[in-house]
């Protein structure tokens, strides 16, 4: 498989088999994974990967937690700006009405909508979670870098037959989180990550969120 294969193939799936991914492959992406680029060669990110009973766990705590208060954790980040300008804002009221409409969830179904939401928190289904982390001291520029290590795993798995769903909605749990991944206090979650095979027959993965064109996102000069 070429690369712009994988980038075109790649997408965030939300509805996932439950079958796990083997072990060993799960593992060499995140070990080919390590070759993505970072300032200075910091390598900053560090991944933890839970299945089985230990990713029961996680999901049944924070489930446990949302329904007694979902507000109870101070998220790590503001994963959106307030008060979106456009064009971010028209982007993202787009991905989410093109995403309800394949549900086929209406705007007034608030309960809909909301339990549609919570499945992030089940990682729409998947076998696999990994959840990224990073120093507290370190700063917006090993932010990207962590971003760029996540595109990596997410490119080689869907070479190695696998798909995806970054999930920055993870981080609105950091306390239970960093419960189950034993994180000391100096390291931060950053995002969540599900993974494993897509369940091809579920009507969410028929969805494809829209990209500018090309003249919108990039000037030329000289080339």
């Amino acid at each position: 498989m070429q690369v712009s294969d994988a980038v075109e193939k790649r997408m965030s799936v939300r509805a996932f088999l439950s079958d796990p991914p083997p072990s060993d492959v799960v593992k060499a992406i995140v070990e080919k994974a390590a070759r993505a680029p970072s300032g200075g060669n910091l390598q900053p990110w560090r991944v933890h990967v839970l299945g089985g009973e230990a990713l029961k766990a996680l999901v049944a705590d924070v489930a446990a937690v949302i329904a007694e208060d979902p507000r109870r954790e101070t998220p790590e980040y503001a994963v959106y700006p307030q008060d979106l300008w456009e064009p971010l804002r028209t982007r993202r009221f787009q991905a989410g009405e093109d995403l309800y409409a394949a549900l086929e969830i209406p705007r007034e179904d608030k309960v809909g909508r909301l339990a549609q939401f919570s499945n992030n928190f089940r990682l729409f289904g998947a076998p696999v979670g990994l959840f990224f982390t990073l120093d507290r001291r370190v700063g917006p520029p090993q932010w990207s870098d962590v971003g760029m290590f996540m595109q990596t795993i997410m490119l080689l798995a869907v070479e190695a037959g696998l798909d995806t769903c970054a999930q920055e909605a993870w981080s609105q749990f950091p306390k239970t989180v960093g419960r189950h991944l034993e994180l000391p206090e100096t390291e931060m979650l950053f995002s969540g990550m599900a993974l494993g095979y897509r369940d091809a027959a579920h009507p969410i993965n028929g969805l494809r969120t829209r990209r500018d064109p090309l003249d919108q996102i990039a000037t030329f000069r000289g080339v």
